[in-house]
């Protein structure tokens, strides 16, 4: 089983200005003259860290991280003004032009999956490939499976910690939303921690106390928490079905779909649809693994993906 690669540290950091008032943070590391790669991170809200470069080879890959709008080290922290999905489609836009790259390999998993299918779909001619895992497809089916009806059934005991913190039980999505934007730091904190606890307890076949720790945190809870709510009652600003019914402007770019067979914040069923419509597609399901990229079945999928995808392209370059 592959590990992740070796903790690597970046080569050039950078703060992004893009529209007011927010300022990105990107990173660069690995090799400058390798094949680029872009990180999108999950949520919305969770923000990247040290262990976000390890997925790829750093002596082959050029890799970029950045915070998207209001998460991680991007300022201003959990703001939901002026950001919207087309914000991020073009905050990487301006990214990759700052960076003089014309076209990169797409790597997300859950809302991150969501913005590299969102953005191949509207610039396929940006995007060489895309390793996706974890697949969210943001249709009200979707957010019913994790926020009203589905995961509760398998997670009873995390799913009355929601409710006892939840200000509106028969709209829980819209009643966290209000309940974050109360100006008493000890009420919005309080929901931010239910929130993002909720997610962190789904997230992996057994207890991870790092990742639990992590997004329990109050700056790293407060992100997710605001962001995820902004995005979930605006419906991710994507119609219903909107990332299937477009599936055919994927035509002609690879994919491999890591997705987990127990994965309880994302059903297998995400994947299997995608892979359905988007022929180019390969789905690899995980025997032993959740929704989090950290399990180690996960992160040794995750590593042979990366490696296959850049033969692709190397094969394809020659």
């Amino acid at each position: 089983m592959l590990p992740l690669y070796p903790e690597i540290k970046p080569y050039r950091t950078f703060q992004l200005p893009v529209d007011s008032p927010h300022v990105l943070y990107c990173e660069e590391s690995g090799s400058p003259d390798g094949a680029p790669v872009l990180f999108l991170h999950g949520g919305p809200g969770a923000g990247c860290n040290h262990n976000s470069r390890r997925f790829f080879d750093p002596e082959a890959y050029r890799i970029i991280l950045f915070d998207q709008r209001g998460s991680g080290h991007s300022t201003p922290h959990a703001e939901i003004a002026n950001n919207t999905l087309t914000d991020l489609l073009n905050d990487i836009d301006r990214l990759l032009d700052s960076l003089g790259i014309e076209r990169c390999l797409l790597f997300g998993g859950s809302w991150g999956a969501t913005l590299a299918l969102a953005y191949a779909q509207s610039r396929p001619e940006r995007v060489s490939g895309m390793v996706l895992r974890g697949v969210f497809l943001c249709r009200q089916r979707d957010l019913d499976w994790f926020y009203r009806d589905g995961a509760n059934r398998v997670f009873p005991d995390a799913w009355d910690e929601l409710l006892a913190h939840a200000p509106d039980k028969d709209d829980l999505i819209g009643g966290y939303y209000r309940e974050l934007q109360v100006s008493n730091d000890i009420e919005r904190m309080s929901a931010a921690r239910a929130w993002a606890n909720w997610e962190a307890t789904c997230a992996s076949l057994r207890p991870h106390p790092g990742e639990l720790k992590s997004n329990n945190e109050a700056h790293n809870a407060l992100a997710m928490a605001r962001l995820e709510t902004h995005y979930f009652v605006n419906k991710g600003f994507l119609a219903e079905n909107q990332l299937l019914d477009n599936a055919a402007s994927l035509q002609g770019i690879p994919g491999i779909i890591v997705h987990g067979r127990y994965d309880m914040v994302c059903p297998l069923e995400n994947a299997a649809s995608l892979h359905a419509a988007w022929p180019e597609s390969e789905l690899r399901i995980i025997r032993d693994g959740g929704h989090s990229a950290f399990e180690p079945a996960m992160s040794d999928a995750l590593v042979h993906a990366t490696r296959d995808m850049l033969q692709w392209l190397t094969d394809r370059s020659a």
